[in-house]
């Protein structure tokens, strides 16, 4: 599946371009602050199975007042970079693959 283009970000990590989204309005798990603040990330050119990154805050748009952060395009980088070392395959059709970033580079 592949993310809808509005809103994207373009990024090229070690030679290859990617695409990537943080949800413009948070889920309601997001909300409530249940659920982590995630983005999804695609090989630009003949994009394939999903990158879905989870970060330890929470969405900036939350309810509740949790403390959030803004994702930067290294936090975008490095995701990409672990994803590939676990066996991400961004240009092979598939499910998608799911990371959790314990110690991201992110903004407050």
């Amino acid at each position: 599946m592949a993310i809808a283009r509005k809103g994207t970000r373009r990024i090229d990590v070690d030679g290859t371009a990617y695409l990537w989204k943080v949800r413009r309005r948070p889920t309601y798990s997001q909300g409530i602050g249940e659920s982590p603040l995630t983005f999804v990330v695609e090989r630009a050119e003949e994009p394939g199975a999903l990158l879905v990154v989870s970060l330890p805050c929470a969405h900036p748009r939350n309810r509740v007042g949790l403390p959030s952060a803004t994702v930067l395009p290294g936090t975008v980088a490095e995701a990409v970079r672990v994803a590939l070392g676990r066996g991400w395959c961004p240009g092979r059709p598939g499910p998608a693959f799911r990371v959790t970033l314990e110690n991201a580079v992110t903004a407050a």
